[in-house]
C-alpha cells in the first residue's frame, strides 16, 4: 500500500450510522444544514466530498472529537431534493483517507486528508488463499441468510483485487459500525481479509443456530396448530353425534360451583382466572391435572360457613378420651388451650402445633 504525500482540502459529510466503503454506489438522505452545505460546495467543484462515520450517531452538531479519522472521499453521482429541505445524494466510494486537520467548521465542515492507495502488484500465495476463502464464505453466508440477491455473488467472483475484493463483500454484510470502521481503517490487505474471513464465520455460526431456531419454533407451531385443527374436529363430530364436550362440561359445572361457594372478591377473581386457563388448555397436558386440583381445593374451603364455638372443657374431655386413647400430654395441652379460649373471648388464637405420630 503506497502513502501519497499530498494533502487535500475537500467538504466533509459526517454519516450518523452509516459508512460507505471504496467502489460501493449508496444512496444517503442528508437533512443538516451544514451537511447540505457540503455537498452543494462539493458539486461546484470537482464533486467529490469526504465521507466520515460519526462515532455516536446521536450527535446532532458533531465536532472533531466525535468523528472517526478515516473515512472514504466518494464522488456525488446525483441529487434529488426531497420535501422538508432534506436531500436524497447518490455517491459511489473511491479511496480511503485520513483525516491530517480540520480547515473550517461553517457553513461546512472542510477538511485536510491524506489519501492511500493500495499497492495492486501485491500479491502472493497466501493473499490468493485469502481471496478464496474469504469468497466461499460470502457465497455461503448469501445461501444461508438470503438477504442478498444471488446475482451480487456473481459480481464478486469476478472481482480480482483483493483490496476491492473485501471492500466490496463488507459493504454486503450486516456488522456493527465499529466492526465496518475496523475494516475500513486496516491498510493492510491481507490484515483486511483475515479479518473479514473471522466476521463471516461468526456470523455464518449465528445465521445456522437462527436457522435451528427457526425450525424448531416451525415444527412446535405446526404440532399446536394440528392439535387444535384435531381438536375442533373432534368437538364437530361430537356435536353432530348429539355427544356433550366433556371438558366444555367440566368448565360449566366448574363455573357453577364457583357461583355458589360465595367465594371473597380476591379468591374469585383467582378461581375464574385459573378456570380460564383450564379451559384453554388440552385436557392430557399435566398443568392441567394441577390447575383442576387447585379448584377443587378452593371450593372445598369453608369461605362462608361458621361454627360456634363449644368451650365446655368436661365435653372436650369426654370427646377427646372417646376418640383417643392415651396421648394424656396433647389432650393436656388441648384443654388448656380451651381453658383460655373460655376467660380471654377476644384472643386470637395461636396455631397448636402437635409433635408426634399421626393419632
Amino acid at each position: 500500500m503506497t502513502e501519497m504525500n499530498n494533502l487535500r482540502e475537500i467538504p466533509m459529510l459526517p454519516l450518523r450510522g452509516v459508512l460507505v466503503f471504496p467502489y460501493t454506489v449508496i444512496h444517503l438522505d442528508v437533512g443538516r444544514k451544514k451537511s447540505i452545505n457540503a455537498i452543494e460546495e462539493a458539486m461546484l467543484e470537482d464533486k467529490e466530498i469526504f465521507l466520515a462515520t460519526q462515532k455516536e450517531a446521536q450527535t446532532d452538531e458533531p465536532d472533531e472529537g466525535d468523528i472517526f479519522d478515516v473515512g472514504t472521499v466518494a464522488e456525488v453521482r446525483q441529487i434529488l431534493k426531497m420535501p422538508g429541505g432534506t436531500m436524497r445524494v447518490l455517491v459511489e466510494g473511491l479511496y480511503r483517507a485520513e483525516i491530517k486537520g480540520y480547515i473550517s467548521h461553517d457553513p461546512y465542515i472542510k477538511v485536510a486528508v491524506q489519501e492511500y492507495r493500495e499497492d495492486e502488484n501485491q500479491k502472493g500465495s497466501e493473499q490468493e488463499a485469502l481471496m478464496r476463502t474469504l469468497v466461499s464464505q460470502f457465497e455461503q453466508y448469501v445461501r444461508i441468510s438470503k438477504k442478498i440477491p444471488p446475482e451480487t455473488v456473481v459480481s464478486v467472483v469476478s472481482i480480482e483485487e483483493a483490496g476491492r475484493l473485501a471492500d466490496v463483500i463488507a459493504s454486503h454484510l450486516t456488522l456493527k459500525i465499529n466492526e465496518k470502521q475496523k475494516i475500513l481503517e486496516a491498510r493492510d490487505v491481507a490484515e483486511r481479509l483475515n479479518y473479514l474471513c473471522e466476521l463471516l464465520a461468526k456470523e455464518m455460526e449465528v445465521l445456522e443456530l437462527e436457522r435451528k431456531i427457526n425450525i424448531r419454533v416451525r415444527k412446535q407451531m405446526e404440532k399446536t396448530q394440528k392439535e387444535y385443527y384435531l381438536r375442533e374436529q373432534m368437538k364437530a363430530i361430537q356435536k353432530e353425534l348429539g355427544d356433550k364436550d366433556e371438558r366444555a362440561a367440566e368448565v360449566e359445572e366448574l363455573k357453577r360451583s364457583i357461583d355458589k361457594a360465595n367465594l371473597p372478591k380476591d379468591a374469585r377473581e383467582k378461581a375464574f382466572k385459573e378456570l380460564e386457563r383450564l379451559e384453554k388448555m388440552p385436557p392430557m397436558v399435566a398443568e392441567a391435572v394441577v390447575v383442576r386440583n387447585y379448584l377443587d381445593w378452593m371450593l372445598s374451603l369453608p369461605w362462608s360457613v361458621e361454627t360456634r364455638d363449644r368451650l365446655d372443657l368436661k365435653v372436650a374431655e369426654t370427646i377427646l378420651n372417646e376418640d383417643h386413647y392415651g396421648l394424656e400430654k396433647p389432650k393436656e395441652r388441648i384443654l388448656e388451650y380451651l381453658a383460655i379460649r373460655k376467660l380471654a373471648k377476644k384472643m386470637k388464637g395461636p396455631i397448636l402445633c402437635l409433635v408426634g405420630p399421626p393419632g
